[in-house]
């Protein structure tokens, strides 16, 4: 079973940028940017070496930030993001192994799939929440509401990425099974390395209050 309250989060939330960073001696201003643009949260990716240290420093910096982990490929990277302090995983796969860890470790985590057979897979795992990857690569909003019509009873939802941003943000949102959308386009890893910081408050300020719009204006609570 998901926490419920990590769950609830995420749902307040409904943006959860998607991070590839170079360097921890960023990470401070980059979640002051977010927390700033009223969207404070952040999915790290193992996709450099610095994501471990960048978790750990955040977790004991800026403990308000909503703080995940992605492109977990490996036992190694969930093992390291539960012991640097992330509070939940995310991966573009379902890798059973992995998953079966996860549960053992009590750490919450969000394998992605893209078939109505890899749904039925989490099911079965006892995940009802994943994640949606490549979103618009493998057929947009379209074939997520195909793919997750015959499961709707069972309460699954799930966290779209890939090729979202502002234009089609806000259709994603209103469609009932999607929990957030995952994203780089609010801190990509070129505006975290030229830091451009005020973009990334202005690109969280956008998403946040599209969110607004269409969820009722509500807010990520202090962990």
């Amino acid at each position: 079973m998901e926490d419920m309250k990590l769950i609830g989060k995420i749902e307040s939330c409904g943006v959860i940028p998607v991070i590839a960073i170079e360097s921890p001696s960023l990470a401070l201003p980059l979640a002051d940017a977010l927390i700033q643009g009223g969207l404070p949260a952040a999915e790290i990716t193992f996709r450099t070496q610095a994501a471990g240290g960048v978790i750990k420093k955040l977790k004991e910096e800026r403990p308000q930030l909503l703080l995940g982990a992605g492109t977990i490929l490996s036992i190694d990277n969930l093992l390291q993001a539960k012991e640097y302090g992330a509070k939940f995983g995310v991966a573009p796969g379902l890798n059973p192994e992995i998953v079966r860890k996860a549960q053992e470790i009590g750490f919450p985590f969000f394998p992605g799939v893209m078939t109505p057979s890899e749904i039925e897979k989490g099911l079965s795992m006892c995940i009802r929440l994943m994640k949606y990857f490549p979103s618009e690569a493998s057929g947009g909003l379209k074939m997520l509401k195909a793919i997750s019509g015959p499961f709707a009873h069972l309460g699954v939802k799930f966290i779209p990425t890939g090729g979202i941003n502002m234009d089609n943000l806000g259709a994603y949102l209103e469609h009932k099974s999607v929990l957030a959308v995952g994203g780089t386009w609010i801190a990509s890893k070129d505006m975290i390395s030229a830091q451009k910081w005020e973009v990334i408050k202005t690109n969280a300020q956008e998403a946040k209050e599209r969110v607004s719009m269409i969820r009722g204006g509500s807010s990520v609570t202090s962990q």
